[in-house]
């Protein structure tokens, strides 16, 4: 009697322990849920803050730098035509020697020559077959298409690092039988120096304002939140306009041409965002 007694009561101990480690169980794992859950809109409620604050002020800023261009790049071509494509491409090549060994007396480097296109077409013509007439009829008379030759034309870029004989050279392989002489244009060679500069002068005239207006608000700047920038250049007319020339077969040379410089700017724009408290 005493032993049923006593394995009754151990049972009833083992049930209230399994209930309270039950309980236990329940009350850790609602407290992970809500801890979880608090977490969760605590972190919504910051979702897109760091990346569009709903406090702003926007500026922008404005730099330019110029210099006077150091290097020239034009163009020029050579178009002959002939019955035969081989004699045609002999004629271009006579030529081609003569302007690229007078282009290498000249100092210009052969890496600064570049062929652009070089074509090969067939040209033809269309002519009328012959019609006999009866009376006041004439029939129309029938066309026929003939070759009549082929046309090849080689069309080559050169860069001038010597821009002070820019039209001494544009006059010389003018009197060297090209076809044409075309697009003098005067660049700076190292142009993203000039770019970098003036986006720094942007950049900090940006900021300037950035702070004086922050003052003016009374206010203060937190961090940029965003950045953009329009990064263009700007040239003196006569330094954007190209200079041709056309040159037909046996034509005479120019007079040396005298071709003003000028300089070129480069204007870059930059914006800035701020966030403010």
């Amino acid at each position: 009697m005493e032993q049923e007694k006593t394995n009754n009561f151990c049972g009833l101990c083992q049930g209230s322990s399994i209930t309270k480690l039950l309980s236990l169980f329940l009350a850790i794992l609602s407290v992970f849920f809500l801890v979880k859950i608090y977490g969760s809109l605590k972190e919504n409620s910051f979702i897109g803050q760091d990346i569009y604050p709903q406090t702003t002020i926007s500026v922008t800023g404005e730099g330019e730098m110029s210099a006077v261009p150091d290097v020239a790049t034009f163009s020029f071509s050579i178009v002959k035509e002939d019955l035969v494509v081989k004699t045609a491409q002999q004629k271009v090549d006579t030529i081609m020697a003569s302007v690229l060994d007078y282009l290498k007396k000249a100092g210009v480097e052969e890496k600064d020559i570049k062929t652009i296109s070089y074509n090969i077409y067939p040209r033809y013509e269309w002519k009328n077959t012959g019609a006999a007439c009866y009376g006041t009829y004439c029939p129309i008379p029938e066309q026929t298409r003939e070759l009549v030759g082929y046309e090849v034309s080689q069309n080559v870029s050169v860069k001038l690092k010597d821009i002070d004989k820019a039209g001494e050279i544009l006059s010389s392989i003018g009197g060297l039988g090209v076809t044409n002489v075309s697009g003098l244009n005067f660049e700076i060679d190292d142009e993203e120096e000039l770019k970098r500069g003036a986006r720094e002068m942007a950049i900090q005239e940006a900021k300037e304002k950035a702070q004086k207006l922050a003052k003016d608000l009374d206010v203060k700047l937190v961090r940029i939140v965003s950045y953009s920038s329009n990064e263009g250049n700007e040239y003196p007319d006569y330094a954007k306009n190209e200079t041709a020339y056309g040159l037909g077969s046996g034509a005479v040379a120019p007079m040396t041409a005298s071709i003003p410089v000028g300089e070129d700017e480069i204007k870059v724009i930059v914006y800035l965002t701020y966030e403010i408290k």
